[in-house]
């Protein structure tokens, strides 16, 4: 029984906790996502939320190989 949280196995909040074992890992910053985390699962591979939060509309948009069209002027 653990002399911090006086359960066996510790509380994931106790220090002596184990750190938790990421399910995926993020291809963009390459830190672990963990069990309940929402990621986008990108035709690059898994992007975690934070990252996806920082990233452009046109950077989505490159990920999926798409990109924006500039309009021309018609002519008459």
């Amino acid at each position: 029984m653990c002399a911090e949280c006086g359960m066996n196995p510790c509380h994931p909040r106790c220090p002596n906790a184990p750190e938790p074992v990421p399910v995926h890992e993020c291809v963009k910053c390459g830190y672990g996502i963990l069990a309940g985390d929402k990621f986008w699962d990108s035709p690059k591979g898994k992007i975690c939320e934070e990252c996806v939060d920082d990233m452009s509309a046109e950077e989505i948009l490159k990920l999926c190989g798409e990109s924006l069209t500039e309009a021309e002027k018609e002519e008459r």
